[in-house]
């Protein structure tokens, strides 16, 4: 893998084709995850080299930082703000990002004890703010005004509907995410608390 704004731009193509593949109507229909396959994915993707026992000296946070209760997409902007941090370690170590399926997400999900039922009742008001305050339409369209580098958001049919879908298209996604901010000098958009409830809650009232 090659560092700063030399990474090939086949390699952001194929994390684009990544993110947005997965997310049709079915998607919804994901089987429930498993916390000791998810336990297992945490160490075969490299998670646990990293994310250490509190009590032991590891690169990322600790492990009950990690796993802690919260909602599905409460998790999925936790995953979005990790990337930058990670990716640079990556690239420096010269490892590839570690991508997920939706059924490997599920897993995952489980062991890090995300639970959609944790996630706040939609907000759509604050959800359309944070669509323009975070920057998405810099590289997104909506409802065609916007960038031209990732999919127009209205058409992403049944992404928005399943958390699990959710979360592995943001983990997937991220790395590109990085590279285009950083050729266009644009600030990575970090989220907390209830704001990628309520950002996927517009983005889902707006699809047709």
């Amino acid at each position: 893998m090659t560092t700063g704004g030399t990474i090939p731009r086949f390699l952001l193509w194929v994390t684009l084709v990544v993110a947005t593949v997965g997310g049709g109507p079915r998607a919804a229909a994901q089987a429930p995850g498993d916390a000791q396959r998810g336990r297992a994915l945490f160490t075969a993707k490299g998670c646990a080299g990293c994310h250490l026992p509190q009590g032991q000296q590891g690169a990322g946070p600790a492990l009950e930082e990690l796993r802690k209760p919260q909602g599905g997409f409460e998790l999925s902007g936790r995953l979005w703000n990790h990337t930058p941090g990670m990716f640079a370690t990556l690239q420096r170590e010269g490892k590839p990002w570690p991508t997920f399926t939706a059924a490997e997400m599920a897993d995952l999900m489980v062991y890090l004890r995300a639970e959609p039922a944790r996630d706040p009742a939609v907000n759509l008001a604050l959800g359309q703010a944070l669509l323009v305050r975070k920057g998405c339409l810099k590289c997104h369209q909506f409802r065609g005004e916007g960038g031209w580098v990732g999919i127009e958001l209205t058409k992403y049919h049944g992404g928005y509907e399943s958390p699990v879908v959710w979360a592995t298209a943001v983990w997937n996604h991220a790395p590109r995410m990085a590279v285009e901010g950083r050729w266009k000098g644009l600030l990575y958009p970090r989220f907390s608390g209830e704001e990628m409830a309520n950002l996927v809650g517009f983005l889902r009232s707006a699809v047709k």
